[in-house]
């Protein structure tokens, strides 16, 4: 059985507070205003991918174990991303690939915001 679009659009928007939205005008799964998964836009990318966010060592280990199902091209190599061929990946990994996906992006998202704060303390002005 292959996975469609209207599969990932099922798992991707029973997660909480997930939205469906666009980005770099393509269809995208959000979490908190950042994009978690979304299908690809720039032409290197074969037609029916998914880029999905997370760590580069996940994604190294998922390309190494299943380069049918997972890849990359150039452009993505400096993204925490992997490129997720729809019609071959199994709807139990793409559960887990896509929740994986929201956690990484809720974390990042949570990080920037203490360093941002972080960063910001003590900046008053001494007297």
């Amino acid at each position: 059985m292959k996975t469609t679009f209207e599969q990932i659009r099922k798992v991707a928007l029973s997660f909480p507070d997930v939205e469906e939205g666009t980005t770099y005008g393509s269809p995208s799964f959000k979490v908190g205003g950042q994009f978690f998964a979304c299908l690809t836009s720039h032409r290197s990318a074969e037609p029916g991918t998914l880029v999905v966010r997370m760590d580069f060592e996940r994604r190294d280990e998922l390309v190494a174990a299943d380069p049918d199902v997972y890849y990359l091209k150039d452009h993505y190599v400096g993204y925490p991303c992997v490129l997720v061929r729809i019609s071959k990946i199994h709807p139990d990994a793409l559960r887990d690939i896509l929740g994986g996906a929201r956690r990484f992006v809720i974390a990042q998202t949570a990080r920037r915001k203490r360093t941002k704060a972080g960063g910001q303390r003590g900046r008053g002005i001494s007297k």
